[in-house]
């Protein structure tokens, strides 16, 4: 899998939902490992707002980023829209400090991203797969969030409300590419009842009846009633009447909490990687997506490089008879049982340390240790066995060290670890110069790491 970025730039023009402004809203190919980033072209200098969660500054009503005196909020829904249609890396300008709300949903930003279409680049892309369960709770308002290992990225969202007309809801996404057609329509909602106090915070300004849906559930005053629709310039209407007084009828009977789906895929983009696991909101929020989205990238600092997935039930790519035709080295040097994992670009090989190796002997005896010198040497084995696999007749060719740089040893190796080793090519071989980047991983911890050049010569 590639990264992606859009064809071209597109724009989007309407009012903000909290200031009421006339905005627009520009989004823009960007280059590799980009991200996402918003500028604010309004303001002296266009600082620029790097799109992660610890930006986040305020969640009362939409997701508000900020750097320094530059903030943007209402960024939910144009965010939700990148990273469900797969786009990594995309440069967002706004001149105001909000998007426009348009519908209230991020189907407007999907057609567009369709209409200019996605280009993929040449950076793969860095995905964090799930191994364990983790959560995040909030004892007070009864939200939760959990994410569990998954094939892909998928999110079921439950909710529950104080209303007769949304008591409990559910919706599941099992394939971002169903989110076109089954979330990105979905627009957001407001109790008629909280609609006086967001506008004595000086917020939904914007807000009218084609751009949310409105529940009115709990009977008012109709002086009240109608002090509201004078406030918010919509019509009056009966104070008995009770139900959804929106212009535009709901296109499911759970579209409020579809609608909290695509507002969690929002806030899951500024974890700054696209997740394989499967995410169970429990009455999610803002607030508790970017406590969760910050708690990921934590998690991610912990486990920046992670260890491939090894199955050894799986058969091997390579087994040790196949090694050996590649490899002129043996016994007490070959250095790599089995390869599991084979690309244009990466490699990866198992190594089981038995009690029986014979460095063990002369290596701190009485407290067996792999020399450190081993672990690069069968980094450098996997390498070399992922260059010559390109070659025709490999087995005339043999891999010399040229150069070994920025070498960390983190862990110790002792009689009963499974070595994993990943070897990739920073640059395509040329003139039989290869440079690679190769770990080693002891279950889902780096044990060691190195950069290494090699030389491969025909000489048999």
């Amino acid at each position: 899998m590639k990264q992606k970025t859009l064809k071209g730039s597109f724009s989007l023009f309407g009012k903000g939902l909290h200031t009421g402004l006339n905005l627009t809203v520009t989004f823009n190919p960007a280059p590799e490992n980009t991200g996402y980033k918003i500028q604010r072209i309004d303001l002296e200098g266009q600082p620029i707002i790097d799109a992660i969660a610890e930006n986040v500054i305020d969640t009362q009503r939409g997701t508000v980023l900020a750097k320094g005196d530059a903030r943007v909020s209402t960024v939910e829904h144009g965010l939700s829209a990148l990273y469900a249609l797969g786009i990594d890396n995309c440069l967002i300008q706004v001149n105001g400090p909000e998007f426009p709300i348009l519908d209230g949903s991020a189907i407007l930003y999907v057609n567009k991203i369709q209409e200019v279409g996605i280009e993929e680049q040449n950076a793969p892309k860095d995905y964090y797969i799930i191994r364990k369960k983790i959560e995040i709770k909030d004892e007070q308002t009864g939200s939760c969030i959990t994410i569990l290992p998954d094939d892909a990225f998928t999110i079921t969202a439950m909710c529950s409300f104080e209303s007769k007309f949304i008591n409990s809801q559910f919706a599941t996404l099992d394939d971002p590419k169903k989110y076109a057609d089954e979330i990105a329509s979905a627009r957001t909602f407001v109790f008629v009842r909280d609609i006086e106090p967001l506008l004595q915070a000086n917020l939904i300004k914007g807000g009218d009846l084609d751009n949310a849906i409105v529940i009115y559930e709990r009977q008012t005053t109709q002086e009240r009633l109608d002090m509201l629709a004078d406030m918010l310039h919509v019509e009056h209407r009966d104070a008995t009447d009770l139900g959804y007084i929106q212009h535009k009828p709901l296109q499911w009977e759970n579209e409020c909490t579809r609608h909290k789906l695509l507002d969690i895929i929002g806030d899951m983009a500024l974890i700054g990687k696209p997740i394989k696991g499967r995410i169970i909101a429990t009455r999610p929020g803002h607030t508790i997506n970017n406590k969760f989205a910050r708690m990921m990238r934590k998690e991610i600092r912990k486990h920046e490089i992670q260890a491939p997935i090894y199955d050894p039930n799986e058969e091997p790519i390579m087994d040790v008879n196949r090694i050996r035709e590649l490899l002129p080295h043996r016994y007490p040097m070959q250095l790599v049982d089995k390869v599991v994992e084979l690309g244009a670009t990466t490699i990866v090989g198992i190594k089981n340390i038995t009690a029986n190796e014979p460095f063990f002997q002369g290596h701190f005896p009485q407290e067996p240790v792999m020399p450190g010198v081993l672990q690069i040497e069968a980094m450098a084995q996997c390498g070399g066995l992922l260059v010559l696999n390109t070659l025709e007749e490999p087995e005339r060719w043999s891999t010399y060290f040229m150069k070994i740089d920025d070498v960390k040893f983190r862990q110790k190796v002792v009689p009963g670890d499974t070595l994993i080793f990943k070897v990739e090519l920073l640059a395509p071989v040329r003139h039989g110069i290869s440079s690679m980047k190769g770990y080693v991983f002891v279950g889902d911890h780096v044990v060691s790491e190195a950069t290494f050049t090699a030389q491969i010569v025909k000489n048999k």
